[in-house]
């Protein structure tokens, strides 16, 4: 049978992409509070229920930590469970963020990257979920409207299986917002899929276990040498994820995405929605005769570090645009790839740009201009902003 014959195009933002991937995934319980710019995600949520094609307990508590305080519990009861939040509601969750994973509990959460105050602001920002980056959740970054209803069906039979939670990341207003085709599969499709949620482990009277007991000094070692073990599991479960799904769908997925990588002597390597522009900048570069490639990283915890060092090995000079900035580092994911490569051999010079911090808008032609001010230069010490 082909998947894809019942599947139905709309026009679709990114919120309301991820309210129809939570449609398809059949969640038992949603506890959500309401925040600029996810809001539109609970609204969306709030019609498909009030329409009855929803069956999920639908949840609105005081505040983004009591949503959090109610993710936990039914997860752990054998829930297939979903939030979402952006930004402050995600940084009020995070002593939760940290028990959430310690318990194992598999709650996927999708957070709109928004710029955390002061001052205040609502624009397109990836530092409130990178800032969450030791927390134990696995987080992947979504580029299209598409690809975020893609990730959250993906992410929900990644959490199960590894019993992880899992929160997928869009920026806000150039994905969240931004109106574009989306292909609505079939339930037929995501039901093959996605299977039942079961978890042998889970708070049942018959089992007679709990959660949350103090542990020794050995055992809480333990728990984290258990939760590093199911991390490197992850890689792996995002590619059959993504392969499966676009066995299914046409579209497949992995970890990191190469873009005219082929002979490239210098690859721009970003997350998200920034990088739908990359791809023009890259196709306008190779047409002027500029050897650009992208490396698109979809995955950011755990991070793939075997393939980011294959993706790069022996391209010349690599340049990553970061929106986002770490007090006293400079951009995250650029700090992260000088660990991935250290005492690599045939590394690239490798370049960390704070290009759209705060949602500021950075062009192809404006990458174009980067590629040429740095592709040939040593790399620098410090944080570099890009006017």
């Amino acid at each position: 049978m082909d998947m894809r014959a019942n599947a139905r195009g709309v026009l679709l933002s990114g919120n309301q992409a991820v309210a129809y991937g939570v449609l398809l995934a059949r969640p038992d319980v949603i506890p959500v509070y309401p925040i600029t710019p996810q809001t539109p995600i609970l609204e969306q949520i709030i019609e498909l229920h009030s329409e009855g094609r929803m069956k999920a307990e639908l949840l609105t508590p005081e505040s983004e930590h009591s949503a959090m305080s109610a993710c936990i519990p039914a997860s752990l009861t054998g829930a297939r469970v979903f939030t979402a939040t952006s930004s402050q509601g995600l940084l009020l969750m995070h002593e939760l963020l940290h028990y959430a994973s310690g318990a194992r509990a598999s709650i996927v959460m999708c957070n709109v990257n928004r710029t955390p105050a002061s001052p205040w602001g609502f624009w397109p920002d990836q530092l409130d979920s990178l800032a969450q980056r030791d927390t134990g959740w696995i987080q992947v970054y979504s580029e299209s409207p598409q690809e975020s209803l893609d990730g959250v069906i993906q992410l929900f039979r990644v959490a199960e299986t590894a019993n992880i939670p899992a929160m997928i990341c869009h920026d806000a207003f150039y994905v969240s917002h931004a109106v574009e085709p989306v292909e609505i599969p079939s339930q037929l499709t995501v039901d093959e899929f996605l299977p039942p949620f079961k978890p042998d482990i889970r708070l049942d009277t018959s089992l007679g276990r709990s959660f949350g007991a103090p542990a020794d000094q050995r055992n809480w070692n333990n728990t984290r040498r258990d939760l590093d073990a199911a991390m490197a599991t992850v890689p792996d479960l995002v590619s059959e994820a993504g392969r499966l799904w676009g066995d299914l769908t046409g579209r497949h997925y992995a970890p990191l995405e190469e873009y005219r990588m082929d002979g490239a002597d210098v690859v721009i390597v970003t997350m998200g929605s920034m990088c739908g522009t990359v791809r023009e900048a890259v196709d306008a570069m190779r047409e002027a005769g500029v050897k650009a490639g992208m490396l698109k990283v979809r995955l950011f915890r755990p991070l793939p570090m075997a393939a980011l060092r294959q993706a790069l090995e022996g391209v010349p000079c690599a340049i990553v645009l970061d929106r986002n900035y770490s007090p006293g580092t400079g951009g995250i994911l650029h700090q992260e790839l000088k660990s991935v490569l250290f005492n690599m051999r045939n590394a690239p010079r490798l370049h960390g740009l704070m290009a759209g911090v705060g949602g500021v808008n950075v062009s192809p032609a404006k990458i174009g201009e980067l590629v040429a001010q740095y592709q040939d230069k040593e790399p620098q010490v410090g944080a570099i902003w890009v006017d």
